[in-house]
């Protein structure tokens, strides 16, 4: 009985051992494992076949099949499942393609066999009969299309199509009808091995196939395969021819496995590993005799392991790295993208690759390709800028040098500065030899561009800034002015710009840089010259930024602008200075000195309006008044002068100056000093001297009586002259009469006041003489409850009686400081005073000595009872101010706090 082993990689320990039910001298012909590993067909050299299900216990043979010796199947990728194959194709030894579906189902006795169906689509021919179906392979493509690939022994068929729809839509039966009526395409070759074998490279294990390999009699056909293409599958074709030993007249290779990079020939002994880009051998493993001769080799599709078997032993071959050396490989086909895809993370490798690109593109002449594969390498810089110079090749020195300043690191600022500089020198040679041919000037316009799509490149950026002062000067040397510009724009350098328009009269030009960037500071540095071309519109640039401009900043501009002293120039620095001090507000003296130098020579109308308008207190206006007084004064504003005077207060000199202007303003002048009379009267004076001895105006000088009421007829009658009639001033005079009468008459009344309030006051003090209190010997001090005789005290009338010593403690918290420093003084001195004795001459004297060095003992007593017991402390004005005191002392706050914890 054979016993067949089904081992799952998974539990390689406990292999599944299946009986296959045979005592005869019946041999296994092939086996056929699906690519899930679900599904095992086993052919018998009886044409019987067999079916085993990974998770079934038995084989079960299927009846249907039986008569066929099955050479090749074409598993269902698509559609198959652990329990179901889908329909699948099946290759016999007569040439036969059938379809069939297995069902891994088990009903019992009676139940379902698994061969569905089986049923036959095509019969392949060879050299006039059927020849026996070695390799069987169906692909579905992205559109929906069947790719069906079958081979024999000299031929390769394609079948393509679509399935048929209704029932049969899963199923090829569709595919082959369209092939009933003419054959399908093949490749044929006349050499055969008397079998071939077909292999796919399948990346992962439901993916789509990729390449393939045919081994056949003439070699190995290898190709790609790509389902986009509407008449066949393959492409890229090469016939490998076999290795050296290896073919149907020597030792002629039993299967064939193909990977990405390689196909591996089985041989009896060995296996020989050839690669598919080169078709050289790069690997021979032989097998040991004891092993027995090697029988087939096969791939597993989801591991990507390669398994080989004798009838003693399997071997595994384990791939890895397969791809490591394959940029070599390319490399020496110089297939550069491919070298580089694949040597991508080997920086070592991938620099050897792009040498050996720009080498090759340097000898094909493709310069500019050779220059961008340079700037990658690591090849030195020099020899590098050498060769292309000796090519005399400009433009590829350009690409180069341009590609190694992008790869630059920050900190390599030495390097980037020597590169800028050059590629401007470079492009500049460039543009300069084109500009003067006509016949180039598309290539003068493409280098141009080119030429600025480098300078205002941002990669570029902070090279180009920092190399900025030398690439200025090449521009310079080179005269071109143009570009001059577009790199001083580029680099923000716009006080360059400005003054490269200033320079060729171009003002218009300039203010609109300075416009548009807004920088304050090109705004001082140009405005001189600016304005004495531009100056309106300069004053509308002014204008428009508004406070972002220091005004203090400008008037140097418009001082040089306006010294011409036409009205067009002091007008618009005019316009200027209002705006600031209007619309701006601005308080700076020397904006409003300037302004109001502006306004002396050029606007005197507006000069006194705006003095008004500043107001006349000497601390709000923003101008310097003396500088005021001096230019009003220089040019002639009497009226304006006046005005500065009054802010000044000095009414007197505004009064004088007034006087040789306008009599009225004069008088204007002389009530403004309203707190000091005396100075009013003399200025009312002044104007009516003037009026008597200037004018000769009598009924004027007495309006002026009338106007100021401090003056009287009296102070005004020494200005006329001796001739003037008393007709004149007769009702002033009497005016004069009356009011003096008036002011006796009120003088009298007061008097008689004065006398009747001082009677009273003498009968007050003659009553308070008389008045006294009595002390009981149980009366106690108001303070501290002890009996108030035992102590010096004091009374008060309103019944409060306090020992001394208590008054003065209770009544001096409630003092200002500086009485409290007077009642210390007083107690100090009263200490020190000696005291009184009695009787003698000699006690006079010393009291009497002792009052002329200093006050006595009792006007010391006198002064400190007036301080301390003015009122008493409990009904007077001190208690009532005591209000609001604490109860405790803010100081002692705390101490009393924790006293009571």
């Amino acid at each position: 009985m054979r016993i067949q082993k089904i081992i799952d990689l998974g539990k390689a320990n406990e292999p599944n051992q299946v009986e296959l039910g045979r005592k005869d001298d019946t041999k296994v012909h092939k086996m056929f494992l699906d690519h899930t590993g679900s599904h095992l067909l086993i052919a018998l050299s009886s044409t019987e076949v067999l079916y085993v299900n990974r998770n079934g216990q038995k084989v079960r043979p299927l009846a249907r099949w039986k008569g066929q010796l099955v050479e090749s199947v074409g598993w269902n990728k698509a559609l198959g499942t652990e329990s179901s194959t889908g329909p699948i194709l099946v290759g016999t030894a007569q040439g036969q393609i059938l379809e069939a579906e297995l069902s891994a189902s088990e009903g019992g006795l009676f139940g379902p066999a698994p061969d569905l169906y089986f049923r036959p689509l095509y019969v392949l021919n060879e050299e006039g009969g059927p020849a026996p179906v070695c390799s069987l392979e169906a692909e579905r493509g992205p559109d929906g299309r069947i790719f069906v690939i079958a081979t024999t022994r000299q031929r390769l068929f394609q079948f393509i199509g679509r399935a048929a729809e209704g029932a049969e839509a899963q199923g090829f039966l569709g595919l082959f009808a369209v092939y009933t009526d003419h054959p399908p395409p093949f490749r044929e070759f006349p050499s055969s091995l008397g079998y071939s074998e077909l292999a796919f490279y399948t990346p992962k294990l439901r993916s789509a196939p990729r390449a393939f390999a045919w081994m056949m009699g003439d070699g190995v056909l290898y190709g790609a395969l790509d389902n986009g293409r509407p008449d066949s599958l393959l492409s890229e074709e090469h016939v490998w021819e076999y290795p050296e030993g290896v073919g149907p007249g020597a030792s002629p290779p039993l299967a064939i496995v193909l990977t990405q990079f390689h196909f591996l020939l089985l041989l009896a002994d060995r296996v020989e590993a050839v690669c598919t880009l080169t078709g050289q051998v790069v690997l021979r493993d032989h097998f040991l005799e004891k092993f027995g001769p090697l029988k087939h080799m096969v791939k597993d599709s989801s591991t990507g392991h390669l398994w080989a078997y004798t009838e003693r032993a399997v071997f595994r071959y384990h791939v890895q790295r397969e791809a490591r050396d394959v940029w070599r490989t390319y490399l020496d086909m110089n297939r550069f993208d491919l070298a580089k895809e694949y040597c991508r993370e080997r920086p070592d490798c991938l620099d050897t690759v792009l040498v050996r690109e720009a080498d090759f593109c340097f000898r094909q002449r493709r310069y500019l390709e050779s220059a961008r594969c340079y700037a990658l390498t690591q090849s030195y810089f020099e020899e590098i800028a050498l060769k292309f110079l000796e090519a005399r090749q400009e433009e590829a020195l350009a690409e180069f040098l341009q590609r190694k300043l992008a790869s630059l690191k920050p900190a390599e600022r030495t390097q980037a500065t020597l590169l800028t500089t050059w590629l401007t020198e470079l492009y500049l040679s460039r543009l300069g030899a084109l500009q003067g041919d006509p016949e180039a000037l598309n290539l003068y316009r493409e280098t141009r561009e080119r030429f600025r799509t480098f300078l205002s490149s941002p990669r570029h950026k902070e090279w180009l800034f920092a190399s900025r002062a030398s690439i200025h000067e090449l521009l310079a040397s080179h005269g071109d002015t143009e570009h001059m510009v577009y790199f001083a724009v580029i680099m923000q350098d716009y006080e360059r710009v400005v003054a490269y328009h200033c320079q060729h009269e171009a003002y218009e030009e300039a203010l609109a840089v300075l416009a548009r960037h807004r920088d304050p500071q090109l705004f001082y540095k140009f405005s001189p010259i600016l304005i004495r071309h531009i100056p309106r519109q300069l004053v509308d640039a002014w204008i428009e930024l508004g406070s972002r401009l220091d005004a203090r900043q400008l008037i140097p501009a418009l001082v040089n602008y306006s010294q011409g002293g036409e009205a067009q120039q002091v007008s618009q620095a005019i316009r200027y200075m209002e705006f600031c001090v209007n619309v701006l507000g601005e308080t700076e003296q020397a904006i409003h000195n300037y302004l109001l130098s502006l306004y002396a020579r050029g606007q005197p109308a507006s000069l006194l309006a705006y003095l008004e308008q500043a107001g006349a207190s000497p601390h709000r206006v923003h101008y310097d008044l003396k500088y005021a007084l001096r230019l009003c004064a220089e040019h002639g504003h009497h009226r304006a002068c006046v005005h500065v005077y009054k802010v000044l207060e000095l009414y007197e000199e505004a009064v004088d100056l007034a006087l040789q202007v306008d009599v009225d303003l004069a008088k204007q002048c002389a009530d403004l000093p309203e707190e000091d009379e005396e100075l009013r009267k003399k200025l009312w004076l002044k104007i009516a001297r003037h009026v008597v001895q200037e004018e000769e105006d009598v009924q004027t000088a007495m309006a002026c009586l009338a106007s100021c009421p401090l003056l009287k007829i009296e102070d005004v009658l020494p200005f006329f002259p001796d001739f003037v009639t008393i007709d004149h001033f007769k009702e002033a005079i009497c005016s004069s009469l009356k009011a003096y009468n008036h002011h006796i008459q009120e003088l009298q009344r007061e008097m008689e006041e004065a006398t009747a309030s001082a009677q009273r006051i003498r009968r007050d003090l003659q009553e308070l003489r008389g008045r006294y209190g009595t002390v009981e010997p149980q009366d106690k001090c108001a303070t501290c409850d002890f009996p108030l005789l035992n102590r010096p005290f004091y009374l008060f009338l309103c019944g409060h009686m306090f020992h001394a010593d208590c008054l003065l403690q209770a009544v001096r918290p409630g003092l200002p400081a500086y009485k409290q420093a007077r009642l210390e003084e007083l107690q100090r001195k009263l200490g020190a005073a000696p005291p009184p004795t009695k009787g003698s001459a000699r006690a006079k004297e010393a009291e009497g000595g002792a009052a002329a060095a200093g006050p006595s003992r009792e006007q010391l007593k006198a002064d400190l009872d007036e301080l301390v017991a003015a009122e008493c402390v409990y009904c007077g004005e001190l208690m009532i101010r005591s209000i609001d005191r604490p109860f405790i002392d803010p100081q002692r706050y705390e101490e009393e706090h924790l006293s009571w914890l």
